[in-house]
């Protein structure tokens, strides 16, 4: 089955639309960034008291900053579900199950017929998953175009298996081509993520139900989960997500993204914060979420 993405519109982002670093915010900086080289099998790139970076091939893709200061998350707060980040194979996927078994503990595998993945949280209850794709030809599509998911077992001993079995060596680092391909956030109300989120950046809705939205450009299954599901009221305020990135491939993308939250806003639908930044637009929505949008 071929997959065809949509045409891209003036009101929709382009399909070259990506998901940057993600950063958080965490007590115990030293524990955090060991969980995420030696689990994860980021590289760190940049290290000071206050801060890591860690990254893939020379390429920042996590920001952990040190705030001691700031509150554990709250039980109503909204924030982060997951992290995704995306492996180019299923042997790498392999890989990072052999580092998860001998170095952390596994919370759940699922097979969503786009992607196979694992799940597990960092030391300080941050929701990461680890998956790779499909090839694209392989989605199911519903008739309306939409691409179907679902969560399915995985075949953990397949995935193992591709990487070589229990008697293959240990592979420390997570391979060229390892990305974020998703975030996956918890938020108060969803008719407020697709205001900020479809109508303000220009994502669009994929899979739905009456607490998930997914959304994404180019035809992708998500480039951003949005959930309802443990109820939250509050806007984040502690620990955890800082601030994410949607990379777009050029000025004239971001310019457009700005003229489409200036609309939003004018019609009164929108409760954001946008702040200007050398490097493009910072957002501030209403559950307190950063997204920082920049161009390619």
């Amino acid at each position: 089955m071929d997959f065809d993405a949509p045409a891209p519109s003036d009101d929709r982002l382009p399909p070259e639309t990506r998901i940057g670093r993600a950063a958080l915010r965490v007590a115990d900086l030293d524990e955090t960034t060991a969980f995420y080289r030696d689990v994860v099998g980021l590289a760190v790139l940049d290290r000071d008291g206050d801060r890591a970076t860690l990254g893939v091939d020379g390429t920042a893709l996590l920001v952990l900053e040190r705030a001691p200061d700031r509150p554990d998350r709250g039980r109503s707060d909204a924030g982060l579900f997951h992290t995704a980040f995306r492996l180019p194979s299923r042997a790498a996927l392999g890989e990072a199950l052999a580092r998860v078994r001998d170095r952390w503990r596994l919370d759940g595998a699922s097979d969503h017929l786009v992607s196979e993945a694992l799940y597990l949280d960092d030391p300080e209850g941050n929701g990461v998953e680890i998956y790779r794709d499909r090839p694209r030809d392989e989605w199911p599509v519903d008739d309306d175009g939409t691409v179907r998911m679902a969560t399915d077992l995985l075949d953990v001993e397949g995935v193992a298996a591709a990487a070589g079995g229990p008697s293959a060596d240990l592979v420390d680092d997570a391979p060229p081509g390892t990305d974020v391909g998703h975030m996956h956030l918890e938020v108060t109300s969803l008719s407020a993520f697709e205001a900020v989120y479809v109508a303000g950046l220009g994502f669009e809705v994929g899979m739905t139900d009456p607490n998930v939205r997914f959304v994404a450009a180019g035809g992708y299954h998500h480039h951003l989960g949005a959930n309802t599901w443990q109820g939250r009221t509050t806007p984040a305020a502690g620990c955890g997500l800082a601030w994410f990135e949607v990379v777009v491939p050029d000025a004239a993308a971001l310019e457009a993204i700005r003229e489409r939250l200036d609309s939003v806003a004018a019609d009164g639908d929108l409760d954001v914060v946008v702040d200007e930044r050398e490097d493009g637009i910072a957002v501030t929505d209403a559950d307190g979420i950063e997204v920082r949008i920049r161009a390619e």
